[in-house]
């Protein structure tokens, strides 16, 4: 005898129809939910990790080396720029900054100064993955 599930699965298949049957639909559903659950913690560690990432201002490759408003490196003791911050900014501190608070520790000029050298970072210089990160959506 057929249970009445297998009867309406018969009579749709009959009628010419692709549609899946409710076992079949539940174990999509089941695999789909494992899916979720599997990939939500990796984005929430890459989140905690883009906010806990580091932006040297200058990297290493400028230290020593003013930051004029432009955001480019300029010798020390160049009239309107700005030394190099004491420490690397959080990759929180830096999206805040981008939000229009300024930068730990910062005036507003020297906040937009460091800005704009972050801004002008590119591939292979330090802190550039972490500005990157940043500016992705979720």
């Amino acid at each position: 005898m057929k249970s009445h599930d297998d009867q309406a699965n018969n009579a749709q298949e009959d009628a010419g129809e692709a549609a899946p049957s409710r076992r079949r639909l539940l174990i999509l559903g089941a695999a789909g939910a494992s899916a979720a659950m599997t990939i939500r913690p990796a984005f929430a560690q890459t989140a905690v990790s883009v906010m806990n990432c580091q932006i040297p201002v200058p990297g290493p490759g400028g230290a020593g080396q003013y930051i004029d408003a432009g955001g480019r490196l300029v010798p020390p003791g160049t009239k309107g720029a700005f030394p190099g911050a004491p420490r690397p900014f959080t990759g929180e501190e830096v999206k805040r900054a981008f939000r229009g608070q300024t930068l730990p520790g910062a005036t507003y000029n020297q906040s937009q100064a460091y800005l704009q050298y972050i801004r002008r970072l590119q591939a292979g210089q330090s802190g550039f993955t972490c500005f990157a990160s940043i500016q992705m959506p979720r």
